[in-house]
């Protein structure tokens, strides 16, 4: 299908419409880490490496980068195992329910935050008797973790040869060694690539979080949230979230990377 001149135009100026919106309010920020003015007077009056130092100096910033990353870490592990159980147990087998418990699996990645994580915080606090803490964090992260190594793995699995999982159990190999030599080979890009979206997602969640964390339990969007608005820490959070921004985008484009070259 050939496209008309006037309509590329039209469709280029919509798509850079589309693109300022989105990053241009990032730039700013990125440039507001660097102004002069502790009021972010635009346009800056003038650049310094200041609001740098003072937030990476700041011990308090540095544990809640690092819980960020632990919570980060913990749940994008318990994402890979469930999701890659899952997506085989749903890819491979037939039983009565598939199709039910597939939508249940990608159901919490398509509910609201605010829902998620006040059903969340009910189940923990009601129904388990669970006091709020770090670990409760996890659990919840992984709960919507799950869903992007579901989905890679599940997308990989529609494309292997099941013929040689077959020859390999016809061969006399068990399970797990079938598993481990023959399917894993073909699904670990997709694994890992599942397991960085899975981190950066959990990375920079915020609402959730809110309301699975417990007393002392303080991530590095939290962090943000809890200083944007005290007097002389705006250039230091703008700092944050470019420092945010960066993190998350490093899993996203491998993972997208592994994707691309995963599909050819």
């Amino acid at each position: 299908m050939r496209i008309g001149k006037a309509s590329k135009v039209i469709l280029g100026a919509i798509s850079a419409l589309v693109l300022a919106i989105v990053y241009l309010p990032l730039f700013i920020v990125f440039i507001n880490s660097f102004n002069t003015s502790m009021n972010m007077q635009w346009p800056p009056p003038g650049f310094t490496l200041e609001w740098w130092q003072k937030a990476f100096g700041s011990s308090g910033l540095i544990a809640a980068l690092t819980t960020s990353v632990v919570i980060a870490l913990c749940a994008a592990i318990i994402a890979l195992v469930l999701g890659t159980a899952l997506a085989l147990a749903l890819s491979r087998y037939k039983f009565f329910g598939k199709e039910s418990i597939g939508l249940m699996v990608i159901l919490p990645i398509a509910l609201p935050g605010i829902v998620t994580g006040l059903a969340l915080n009910n189940a923990f606090r009601t129904v388990l008797g669970m006091q709020l803490s770090m670990a409760t964090v996890i659990i919840a992260h992984a709960t919507f973790c799950i869903v992007t190594v579901y989905n890679n793995v599940l997308a990989r699995l529609a494309r292997t040869n099941r013929n040689l999982e077959d020859a390999s159990a016809d061969l006399g190999a068990g399970v797990l060694t079938t598993f481990m030599r023959v399917t894993l080979p073909q699904i670990g890009a997709a694994l890992l690539a599942g397991g960085l979206l899975a981190f950066a997602l959990s990375f920079d969640e915020i609402i959730v979080t809110t309301f699975t964390a417990g007393a002392g339990v303080e991530t590095l969007p939290i962090w943000i949230m809890n200083n944007m608005f005290r007097p002389g820490k705006a250039p230091v959070v703008n700092v944050v979230a470019v420092t945010t921004v960066l993190i998350s985008v490093v899993p996203l484009y491998f993972a997208q990377r592994l994707t691309r070259e995963d599909s050819k």
